[in-house]
């Protein structure tokens, strides 16, 4: 057999890619052998156990010749996985890495959001560590000083396999934290984080990172404004409560949160997916296969109920409520793909991701609601999740809220 042909287009999508991504792409492919394997030996105990159709999968491993075959597969993937991995920690550092591109920006955001815990407890490359960014590169202090620094800030979080640069939607036309800025007199700064990883630890770390820009910010902050979409909603709250609950200094210059189809409840897709993994459990036989979808993160788990606080860890079960100082005035934005607002479309689907009572906070526990009052609420119709960020009604509200 001849060498593999790549055609132009697969060669200019890892182009994109830097030395240090290709090393975090090969421990994640070693960590995906070994992964498929545990699989299929699990489907292997079953069949050569002759299990019920139903009940649970047998304990143990697989024996004799077969077991044998299994673990060696085991230990010369981990072996060839451990030899590469040392050889290209020595050499990776010492190449040069290229700016990055947008279309690199994607890519990682997508696997951060799907895999990014995992990516984060192994220490892969291909984790994205927390950080502010403007025009897609890192800000720091030292930069704010340099570029005549206002006492009004605005911070921007993107949302689930997102990136900063996606604020951006369309050719031309500035990102709408820009235009708010640009607006009312506020310096914009853009969130860039891990997805994948667990909201509340997303947020402990987002309250952490607020705490050293407003106490360091060269001005002395006056307003401090967070525009969250979809996930970056729920990690700005979460920010909140944890510095509620901490007595950081930073929520006093807090003045507004807006979310945008940010699931305050949940999202309806998520428990739909967690619905199948139960029911592949009850067969020893299809049970092995739910270890593909536990492979989807503790950030989109955390979707299920909107899990902000992290006081409960176990998915299945109802988070507590978020703590919110009384002096912020909470905004929320939502979409449906019907042209009701109040129709069962827009109940149970709204944005095709996040049902609109959802992303309004409302729930049948007024216990649960989250404090919005119906002058701070927004629903436009026939839009799509991402469709928010660039609806001009949403953009007109959004401008009038932050006068």
């Amino acid at each position: 057999m001849g060498p593999i042909a790549m055609s132009g287009k697969t060669m200019n999508r890892f182009s994109h890619l830097h030395p240090s991504d290709m090393h975090g792409l090969g421990l994640l492919a070693v960590d995906g052998v070994l992964g498929t394997t545990e699989l299929v030996e699990q489907v292997h105990r079953a069949i050569a156990g002759l299990a019920p159709p139903l009940g649970r999968m047998p304990e143990g491993s697989t024996r004799g010749i077969t077991g044998l075959v299994y673990r060696s597969i085991h230990g010369i993937t981990r072996v060839v996985g451990a030899s590469s991995d040392l050889a290209l920690s020595r050499i990776v550092p010492r190449l040069s890495q290229r700016v990055s591109t947008p279309e690199r920006e994607r890519l990682l955001a997508v696997i951060n959001g799907v895999l990014g815990d995992h990516l984060a407890e192994r220490g892969n490359p291909l984790a994205i560590e927390m950080r502010l960014r403007r025009d897609g590169r890192n800000f720091s202090l030292e930069d704010a000083a340099s570029a005549r620094p206002g006492r009004r800030l605005l911070v921007a979080l993107h949302g689930l396999c997102m990136n900063d640069l996606q604020w951006q939607r369309g050719e031309g036309n500035s990102a709408l934290p820009e235009r708010l800025a640009q607006a009312h007199g506020y310096t914009p700064l853009y969130l860039h984080y891990n997805t994948g990883r667990p909201i509340a630890d997303n947020g402990r770390d987002l309250a952490l990172l607020l705490e050293d820009l407003v106490t360091q910010w060269p001005e002395p902050v006056d307003e401090l404004v967070l525009l969250g979409h979809s996930m970056g909603g729920l990690v700005a709250v979460s920010a909140c409560h944890q510095a509620a609950m901490a007595g950081d200094a930073w929520p006093g210059a807090l003045r507004k949160i807006v979310t945008m189809g940010s699931p305050h409840h949940g999202a309806p897709l998520e428990r739909l997916g967690h619905g199948v993994d139960r029911l592949l459990e009850i067969s020893p036989y299809s049970a092995p296969f739910t270890r593909l979808g536990a492979i989807r993160s503790a950030g989109i788990t955390d979707l299920r109920y909107g899990n902000v606080t992290g006081i409960v860890r176990d998915p299945d079960d109802m988070p507590g409520m978020a703590v919110l100082p009384d002096h912020v005035e909470c905004h929320v934005v939502a979409a449906t793909t019907d042209s009701r607002a109040d129709s069962l479309k827009s109940r149970y689907l709204g944005d095709g991701l996040v049902p609109v009572d959802s992303a309004l906070g409302r729930h049948a526990d007024p216990s649960r609601c989250v404090p919005v009052h119906r002058d701070h609420q927004l629903v436009v119709c026939n839009t799509r999740h991402i469709g928010l960020l660039a609806h001009r009604s949403v953009h007109r509200t959004l401008h009038d809220w932050l006068r």
